[in-house]
């Protein structure tokens, strides 16, 4: 299966998140909350972003492979949903500023989302 392998390269990146938000609690000492310490909120965005567009987009391109959607399409879709997510964590949780990378993570995240959908509704309509 070829969703899987975005799955677990998705799941690596965020771990890689959750991480970062532990590293910069540990550092403040702030347990709940943001507690206004801007690096950690940052870092709780990127996570949570992460949350917000991932789960959905991983379960419409595993749903696109078992109809049949062939590999090149599955590689475009996942491939641009991860480096996505890799420039818009990278631009959240490691700088203090990229706009290159916040807004062209967001561009491929959205992008991969959006066929993802319409391939998933094309799909579906064909089968009926």
């Amino acid at each position: 299966m070829t969703t899987i392998l975005y799955a677990g390269a998705l799941g690596i990146v965020f771990l890689v998140l959750t991480i970062r938000v532990i590293q910069q609690r540990g550092s403040t000492g702030i347990s709940l909350g943001d507690g206004g310490d801007v690096a950690l909120i940052r870092r709780i965005r990127a996570h949570a972003n992460f949350v917000e567009y991932v789960p959905l987009s991983v379960l419409m391109i595993g749903y696109l492979e078992i109809q049949g959607l062939g590999n090149l399409w599955l590689h475009i879709l996942g491939g641009s949903l991860l480096l996505g997510r890799l420039m818009h964590g990278y631009a959240f949780a490691f700088t203090d500023h990229s706009p290159i990378g916040r807004s062209g993570g967001i561009a491929l995240t959205l992008l991969s989302m959006a066929a993802a959908a319409g391939l998933c509704v094309w799909m579906g309509v064909a089968a009926l």
